[in-house]
């Protein structure tokens, strides 16, 4: 009986949080955006997420020209779907309506080599390859174990010497993004405007001021302030108040 109560909550849960979401699409679609932002809101109170309700938030956001929660939801929606063209689209619009021009200093060395090439993929998508490739490597354990001539038998073990080292590649990757993604903790400022300082104290000097929308990276917390740092390497305090992370 507790079974089909449980049941029967949770598909009414999802009911109203489907609604909910559709309600926010025909508001959308009829130009009412700040009542479709209130809907989709409404979802995510229910613990409800998913890429495609953040990115209709990010829309409703900018619809309303709100610079900082557009480009944030448009960042939590690439965070649950990394390959969207469409959101990665739109947030280049969002960020072009921000105050700031932080350069972006691109790394060098073997460092960025590597992180090209993992980055090609999520770290889901390198652990389902060596899925892949682990199950490949068993059929071919199971032809070379079967095979009765010796030139098949060279064949299937090449193969599984080349299979051996894709997986410890796509293994080695999937462990690094998941790593790179777990200590990365990226940042949107909401304050319409705010210092970045030396220490994290209102009396240390300034290092430099920021505007809603930029993009931060959040590195330690003391108190009621964390240390970040901006794509062109500059470091400093801000108060944990004027951002919110995307993570």
């Amino acid at each position: 009986m507790k079974n089909i109560l449980y049941i029967l909550l949770l598909s009414t849960q999802v009911f109203f949080a489907q609604s909910g979401f559709e309600r926010g699409n025909e508001l959308y679609k009829n130009g009412k955006f700040d009542q479709a932002v209130e809907a989709y809101e409404n979802v995510l109170k229910e613990n409800k997420q998913s890429a495609e309700l953040y990115f209709n938030l990010g829309n409703g956001y900018y619809k309303l020209n709100k610079v900082a929660p557009s480009i944030y939801n448009y960042e939590k929606a690439l965070v649950l779907n990394p390959n969207d063209s469409e959101t990665a689209n739109n947030l280049k619009f969002a960020q072009k309506r921000t105050i700031d021009e932080i350069k972006v200093v691109p790394k060098v060395g073997f460092g960025k080599l590597l992180r090209d090439f993992t980055g090609i993929y999520h770290y889901n998508t390198w652990a389902w390859i060596s899925v892949v490739l682990a199950t490949s490597f068993l059929l071919f354990f199971v032809g070379y174990y079967f095979s009765e001539t010796t030139g098949s038998k060279r064949i299937f073990f090449f193969g599984m010497f080349v299979l051996v080292f894709l997986i410890l590649i796509t293994v080695s990757s999937a462990i690094f993004e998941k790593s790179h993604f777990d200590n990365e903790k990226p940042a949107i400022v909401f304050a319409e405007i705010t210092e970045v300082r030396a220490e994290p104290q209102k009396v240390s000097a300034a290092v430099i001021v920021l505007h809603e929308g930029t993009k931060v990276y959040v590195e330690e917390k003391v108190d009621n302030w964390k240390k970040v740092q901006l794509t062109d390497g500059t470091e400093g305090w801000i108060e944990s108040s004027a951002i919110r992370e995307v993570k």
